[in-house]
C-alpha cells in the first residue's frame, strides 16, 4: 500500500501563484509515475501533469497547463511537487496525486492506470 497526502491547495486571484505537495509513504518503492489529475464540479477527472521516471525522468503536462505549472519529483523524499503559475478561474478544481506501479497500459493521462490516489486538495482562482 502508499499513502499520498496532499497539501497546498487555497484560494488565489487569477494571475496568482500556489504550490501543491504530495508527500508518498508506505511501500513507495517501485513507484513509476507521480502525477496529478484534477476535478472541477459536474466533470470528469482530467489529468494535469506527470513526471515518469523510467531510464531517466521524463515530464508531461496538459496542454491547459503547457507552459504554466511545473511538476516535479524529489527521490529521497518520496515528494511531488506541482508549481502553479498564472492561474485562471478554469483552473479551479479539487486536485488530486496519484502514483502507479510501472506499466505501458493505460496511458499515464488516463487516471485509470494509477493504482494510489491522495484525498484530494480544493484550488479556487477567483477572477
Amino acid at each position: 500500500q502508499v499513502q499520498l497526502v496532499e497539501s497546498g491547495g487555497g484560494s488565489v486571484q487569477a494571475g496568482g501563484s500556489l504550490t501543491l505537495s504530495c508527500a508518498a509513504s508506505g511501500r513507495t518503492l517501485n513507484i513509476h509515475t507521480m502525477g496529478w489529475f484534477r476535478q472541477a464540479p459536474g466533470k470528469d477527472r482530467e489529468f494535469v501533469a506527470a513526471v515518469i521516471s523510467w531510464s531517466g525522468t521524463s515530464t508531461h503536462y496538459a496542454d491547459s497547463v503547457k507552459g504554466r505549472f511545473i511538476i516535479s519529483r524529489d527521490f529521497t523524499k518520496n515528494t511531488v511537487t506541482l508549481q502553479m503559475n498564472s492561474l485562471k478561474p478554469d483552473d479551479t478544481a479539487v486536485y488530486y496525486c496519484a502514483v502507479r506501479r510501472p506499466k505501458t497500459d493505460p496511458s499515464y493521462y488516463d487516471y485509470v492506470g494509477y493504482d494510489y490516489w491522495g484525498q484530494g486538495t480544493q484550488v479556487t482562482i477567483s477572477s
